[in-house]
């Protein structure tokens, strides 16, 4: 299967009872967000995302399943798989990518931008089918509202759109 560039994985690890998930805080706009990333050329998106975790968590892990498929509306995103994994080996450790890895209770969640709430969401109703939707809360007009609201970040996140990346 040929993956293109503009396809990206996240995971969601989730500790043994389902009540808190791992998180990290990324260096390039300093936001908490599911780990994951984008899929190498030759990569499959089972791949990408274990070594995704592993390079921005120090933990290898395992695919429990495949939660959902995720389709852009506009070029502020990219089609995303989400995949419940959990984690195998390992010792948290951070990395060029991350600033900070902790697990939350899922009733305490930082804030966070959209989509990731609802990617959370999406994971903890363990549905036995592949959830296929579109990103519809990431629109030009919420973008706009950010900017206004956190116009640091939204640069922070601009910039590192267009592979220019502020690591702190």
């Amino acid at each position: 299967m040929k993956i293109k560039n503009d396809t990206s994985v996240a995971g969601c690890i989730f500790s043994e009872n389902r009540k808190t998930i791992l998180l990290i805080k990324r260096r390039d706009v300093p936001v908490w967000v599911l780990p994951g990333g984008g899929i190498d050329a030759g990569e499959t998106p089972e791949k990408a995302i274990i070594r995704e975790i592993e390079e921005e968590t120090g933990y290898i892990t395992k695919i429990v399943r495949k939660t959902g498929e995720y389709t852009p509306i506009n070029r502020l995103t990219r089609f995303t798989h989400l995949f419940d994994c959990a984690i195998y080996s390992g010792i948290p450790k951070t990395s060029e990518e991350t600033k900070e890895i902790r697990f939350f209770p899922l009733d305490r969640l930082p804030p966070m931008p959209p989509p990731y709430l609802e990617w959370i969401n999406d994971a903890t109703k363990n549905s036995p089918f592949l959830i296929k939707k579109k990103l519809s809360e990431i629109t030009y007009r919420k973008l706009f509202y950010f900017l206004i609201t956190h116009p640091i970040l939204v640069t922070r996140f601009l910039l590192s759109r267009i592979g220019l990346s502020i690591n702190s």
